[in-house]
């Protein structure tokens, strides 16, 4: 168990690497765009001769002038009136920026370039180089204007939006989080904003904090009828695998699974279901999810599913795990001869079945119980005729007194889903909660090969 959940996590933490420089990739894009949208509200501000109170095109001029101040010499009423009104009008230009910076991020939140995940380094890189002393300038202008009181209370939504992000797009982790959690109190931060919480929290080694904050953001973005990102539940994946929490392991793998049905995450789920299951029944049902989800990937997982069929009288199905096998180029060269010549005996009992095919065919017609059906039915899905292997194995369960009726159900399912037809095959699935005494994680794991059985027959599991 220790050595998969190291192996585990290694491979966790390449994922979350790449999460983490696609979400900064498109935070830096989106806060180019604040920049642009500011810098042209302040020109407009600059050429009314105001002053401004926030982010001005000049930065390094802005930020070195001293803030206006009367002295007892500048008491005559003309002049203090003439200052007010200075301050009111910068402070309005400040909120007008604001707000046009950030209808700006919207857009560009929409328009976000594609997040490819071979060159996400590359392009921040490029973001950064172009504006991250416009954005330090921003900052301090930003909070300047803050520390002055130059925003109205129903402006600081806006102005701490826009302090996260340019701290997100500096990579100032304490301050992003300093000033997220500011704009949130304040019902600001989006759904991505809330991920970047959850992110900043997962970099600070705080897994307490950042599956608050992740499970903010999954909430947004099931309100928002948009689907989570993988990065959420990756960083869940490895907290509970540093806390050698399997429980909790399992459990961001099959949301991974739900949310992205890719075969990595079934592999790791799958090999995580096996550690702890001793019976040999329960461990084929399990391998034949594996098998159905085409994430086997291991010659050892392909040998012994062979051999757990061989022994429960499956050799036709046995056969098709060990071509499988070979032809998939995953069998390693000091076991080539031990599945050659495992595969030729059970070519032979495969045959033998075969030919024996018409008699068995006859007495389960005839038979009033359904264990032949059954019998005839493997023997059929053996062969690769899922069509009568579903009709013999439906008959056996009409007729019943089956000693396995789990293997009957998952046995029908995944001819009905070989036919094409997803849903007979999720009906037959479905009634696996209905099997007495039946091992809850194989339960589990078919459950959730069900929902993945996709609507369209032309579209993949």
């Amino acid at each position: 168990m220790n050595h998969l959940l190291k192996a585990m996590g290694v491979w966790i933490w390449g994922l979350i690497a790449i999460g983490l420089s696609v979400s900064l990739v498109s935070v830096s894009y989106r806060m180019l765009s604040v920049y642009r949208s500011h810098d042209l509200a302040s020109r407009s501000s600059s050429d009314s001769q105001v002053e401004p109170a926030s982010p001005s095109p000049q930065h390094g001029e802005t930020t070195k002038q001293a803030p206006a101040v009367l002295s007892d010499a500048d008491g005559d009423t003309s002049r203090r009136g003439a200052i007010a009104a200075r301050e009111a009008n910068a402070a309005h230009n400040a909120a007008q920026a604001n707000q046009d910076a950030l209808n700006s991020l919207e857009a560009a939140e929409r328009k976000a370039p594609p997040t490819n995940e071979s060159k996400p380094s590359q392009e921040f890189q490029g973001y950064s180089s172009i504006s991250l002393d416009k954005f330090k300038a921003m900052q301090s202008d930003y909070e300047a204007a803050l520390s002055r009181g130059a925003y109205k209370e129903e402006e600081l939504v806006r102005v701490f939006r826009a302090l996260f992000q340019l701290a997100v797009a500096l990579q100032q982790t304490a301050k992003a989080i300093e000033y997220g959690e500011k704009a949130n109190d304040l019902g600001a931060l989006k759904s991505n904003d809330l991920l970047i919480m959850s992110q900043f929290y997962y970099q600070q080694k705080d897994c307490k904090n950042s599956a608050v904050w992740g499970d903010k953001a999954i909430a947004a973005f099931n309100k928002a009828g948009q689907a989570p990102k993988e990065v959420l539940y990756q960083i869940k994946l490895q907290c509970a695998a540093d806390a050698n929490d399997t429980g909790a392991m399992k459990a961001a793998l099959y949301d991974l699974v739900r949310l992205s049905n890719k075969t990595p995450y079934w592999n790791n789920l799958i090999r995580l279901e096996r550690q702890d299951e001793r019976d040999d029944h329960n461990t084929l049902m399990i391998y034949r999810v594996m098998f159905d989800t085409h994430s086997m990937n291991a010659d050892t997982d392909y040998i012994e599913m062979a051999q757990l069929l061989g022994d429960a009288g499956l050799p036709g199905e046995a056969r098709v795990v060990l071509e499988k096998a070979l032809t998939s180029g995953v069998v390693k060269e000091e076991h080539k001869e031990r599945v050659t010549r495992l595969l030729n005996a059970l070519e032979t009992r495969a045959d033998a079945e075969m030919k024996a095919l018409p008699a068995l065919d006859a007495e389960a017609s005839k038979n009033p119980a359904g264990q032949l059906d059954m019998k005839l039915g493997e023997v059929y899905f053996g062969a690769g005729d899922y069509q009568n292997a579903a009709t013999a194995i439906s008959r056996g369960i009409d007729k019943g007194q089956l000693r396995q009726l789990d293997e009957a159900y998952v046995s029908l399912g995944r001819s009905l889903a070989a036919e094409s037809n997803p849903a007979g095959a999720k009906q037959a699935l479905a009634k696996l909660k209905s099997v007495p005494n039946g091992s809850p994680r194989v339960l589990k794991l078919w459950n959730l090969y069900a929902d993945m059985i996709p609507e369209k027959v032309s579209e993949p599991l």
